[in-house]
């Protein structure tokens, strides 16, 4: 099979790329909870920073939630939430804090599925503090608003600027990829009734056209709007 060669991450992808990284987060001010919950990627350092939130005492439960998605099926040989638990028991995090939910294959699941664990052990958390990568903030939001509307919740993310969050697994052209598939989603997953409604700003929109047009659509679903 002939192998087909990213676009070239030129100066002016990365300017409009930042466009849409600054638009996918949020800034939330993060507040004590009484959950913090780490959604499954391929990025080890969301479960650092889930970690991380527990052991300054942010929240005194520790979900995480996925089992093998798009990024990691045929990737990896165990589900993200299994290997994320482990990176935080590396950190100190003791396993009676944790919970873990290993079935979910994308967002909407992560939350579902988390509800169920979490009410099956008669736990009925208020407060949320969310955990994704930097470029799914918002879609994480708004997913998790949609499905469990009366919580309360902030989300956050490896602190980690955008020109240096490309690694090994997921290089700057598939960063990018991936940002402009998640602004899609964030147009067309509320009429699909996956998430709640966001406004995308005129320059943001801008941004993901012309990224489509410069080829960076690999994770774009088939009915692009």
């Amino acid at each position: 099979m002939k192998m087909v060669k990213p676009p070239s991450v030129t100066p002016d992808v990365l300017f409009f790329s930042g466009i849409l990284w600054d638009y996918h987060r949020l800034y939330h001010r993060l507040e004590k909870s009484d959950c913090i919950l780490v959604l499954g990627s391929n990025d080890p350092r969301v479960a650092e920073r889930g970690a991380e939130l527990w052991l300054k005492g942010f929240a005194p439960h520790l979900v995480f939630s996925g089992g093998l998605g798009n990024f990691t099926k045929g990737l990896w040989d165990e589900p993200e939430a299994d290997k994320f638990a482990g990176i935080a028991y590396k950190m100190g995090v003791p396993k009676e804090a944790v919970l873990v939910e290993n079935q979910s294959a994308n967002t909407g699941e992560n939350i579902r599925f988390t509800q169920k664990l979490l009410g099956s052990r008669g736990l009925n958390p208020g407060r949320f503090i969310v955990v994704q990568k930097p470029f799914m903030e918002r879609r994480s939001y708004a997913t998790f608003k949609k499905h469990w509307p009366d919580k309360s919740l902030c989300v956050t993310s490896p602190q980690i600027p955008f020109h240096e969050y490309a690694h090994e697994e997921m290089p700057m052209h598939s960063v990018i990829e991936a940002m402009v598939g998640d602004l899609q989603r964030i147009k067309i997953y509320p009429e699909k009734g996956f998430q709640i409604p966001q406004d995308i700003p005129e320059k943001v929109w801008h941004a993901y056209e012309w990224l489509v047009n410069m080829g960076f659509d690999g994770h774009c679903l088939a009915d692009r709007q």
